[in-house]
């Protein structure tokens, strides 16, 4: 089991004026799939108050930070901004993964700009902000997350399978 941790990215939601959706509806979904939410933390679309969440949470060791929200064309839409500036390493399968499978329901999904990365031994993961987005894309790409976060805080090895 790897612990998670949601950060919604919200401006209403962090002052209060908008019950945040989407951040319990990502952890309920992680915790359907076997991983511990620690918490859902809210933060304002402010790009570095977004980066302190991120690194505090790889500080601390979390496996997967997801984030929710902010990943739109709106000016103050800055999370994917905020995700590279502190990833070490960028893992651009997830988004195009996502975006492929939203396509096939949506073709606003093109206008997504989330982004993945690695910070220390944490995946970052953007998802949109709408709690029917944030489940969709995030149930395109879990199936794969646990072999990507084995190999990232495991031991260092071959990811192919020996053959016979």
């Amino acid at each position: 089991m790897f612990l998670a941790r949601v950060i919604t990215v919200s401006d209403r939601s962090f002052r209060g004026e908008r019950e945040d959706r989407g951040g319990p509806l990502v952890r309920e979904v992680l915790e359907g799939a076997g991983y511990a939410v620690d918490a859902v933390v809210i933060v304002p679309d402010e790009q570095e108050k977004i980066m302190e969440a991120l690194i505090n949470a790889a500080d601390e060791d979390v496996a997967l930070i997801v984030t929710t929200g902010g990943t739109g064309f709106a000016p103050r839409d800055v999370t994917p901004e905020a995700t590279v500036a502190v990833c070490q390493r960028m893992v651009p399968g997830i988004p195009e993964a996502m975006r492929a499978a939203s396509m096939a329901i949506t073709p606003r999904a093109m206008l997504s700009r989330a982004a993945a990365g690695i910070r220390r031994r944490s995946l970052i993961l953007n998802l949109p902000g709408s709690p029917k987005g944030a489940r969709e894309n995030l149930e395109a790409v879990l199936p794969a997350l646990d072999h990507g976060l084995e190999t990232l805080r495991g031991p260092a090895g071959d990811c192919a399978p020996a053959e016979r």
